[in-house]
């Protein structure tokens, strides 16, 4: 099964990749991926942001 449990040491590409796809393929809302895997959607955010990529929500996903 797919976790994000260690999403704050993964690589950030990694990361950015593994977020996009399950945000593509499984969820409507960044808000509902991180219920899902209960993670902190800020710091989620957050860890993204650091590695320069923001959260489009009208087209669900980071960029």
């Amino acid at each position: 099964m797919f976790s994000l449990d260690n999403y704050e040491k993964m690589d950030p590409f990694i990361l950015l990749s593994a977020v996009n796809m399950q945000l593509r393929d499984n969820y409507p809302s960044l808000e509902d991926l991180c219920k899902s895997f209960d993670i902190d959607e800020e710091k989620l955010k957050t860890r993204l942001n650091n590695a320069g990529f923001t959260y489009d929500k009208a087209q669900n996903q980071f960029k």
